[in-house]
């Protein structure tokens, strides 16, 4: 995409997000293309060629890994990813242009078998500090490049692990730089033979409570597939991950996990203006709202929100 049509493109979107009450007639015609291009599913979704199986309900909607591309990259701006995802949930009745859209994006790391005897045994509070000062200690090499710093708030929902399950879930509190707004970053892990199921919700924090509340069922809408499940595994054929359950939920920040591709990277709005976020897939959406106020409130009114 050129860059010029790319800017557009992208401050069509900021627009979009703003309407509360939206009427897709009125939608500027690249992005309604875009969203008809959508091939949403429901029910029993095969995953990976076999590796799992994502069940579906009706109060939910599937898009595949080229219609989650789309989502990503060509409606909110993001580069293209090296590794294309397993596709994304987004609840019904929402589209990924509305107002209070989000959605949660699935990938898999194929890291090896993640040992989880550790689990029982973490202090999340002594590790939430660890992860705060390696996150501050860093914030001036990325001011020195003009990128915004970042303050790990706290656990907006400590790590949560089911042993019986083998699903482990956490949320982080971030704040980006001086932004009146925090940003979640919803995390959801199952752990497999080979690796490890992502599933990453991209929200403002002020939809906690709503995702939150989702999360047992989230949980419940994926399994590994015989064959590839944490019971499979066989200690002397397979592959064992470098790495434990404390390292999976610090994701890199404290570079104890052997593949730095745990901590997501992911450019969001227009490179031009330095800004930059890091640390799971964040709230894209609610990072659109701000940057259009903060243009607005030099330009005139904008549209309430």
């Amino acid at each position: 995409m050129k860059t010029k049509s790319f800017f557009v493109l992208l401050a069509a979107i900021f627009t979009t997000v703003l309407v509360q009450a939206q009427d897709t007639n009125t939608l500027p015609p690249q992005v309604l293309a875009l969203l008809n291009s959508l091939k949403y599913q429901q029910g029993e979704i095969n995953l990976r060629d076999g590796l799992a199986t994502l069940t579906v309900p009706k109060d939910f909607n599937y898009l595949g890994p080229d219609d989650a591309e789309t989502v990503l990259v060509k409606l909110w701006g993001n580069p293209p990813s090296q590794q294309k995802s397993l596709g994304l949930l987004i609840p019904a009745g929402m589209t990924p242009a509305s107002s209070n859209a989000w959605v949660v994006t699935i990938s898999y790391s194929e890291d090896g078998y993640v040992k989880d005897g550790d689990a029982s045994k973490i202090d999340y509070g002594k590790l939430l500090t660890q992860m705060q000062q390696a996150i501050a200690d860093n914030n001036k090499a990325r001011q020195d490049k003009g990128y915004p710093p970042i303050t790990l708030v706290g656990w907006a929902a400590p790590p949560h692990y089911d042993a019986a399950t083998h699903k482990l879930y956490w949320a982080k509190e971030l704040k980006f730089g001086n932004d009146s707004e925090d940003t979640l970053n919803y995390s959801i892990r199952i752990l497999g033979r080979h690796g490890v199921l992502e599933l990453n919700a991209v929200s403002a924090i002020d939809q906690f409570n709503e995702i939150d509340q989702q999360t047992p069922e989230i949980l419940g809408m994926v399994d590994f597939k015989e064959g590839n499940r944490y019971a499979d595994f066989d200690p002397k054929v397979d592959k064992v991950a470098k790495y434990g359950i404390a390292a999976l939920v610090a994701g890199g920040v404290l570079g104890a996990a052997a593949k730095f591709g745990l901590l997501k990277l992911l450019w969001v709005g227009i490179l031009a203006m330095k800004k930059f976020v890091v640390i799971g897939v964040l709230a894209v959406i609610a990072f659109f709202k701000k940057l259009f106020k903060g243009r607005s409130s030099t330009n005139g009114p904008t549209a309430g929100t």
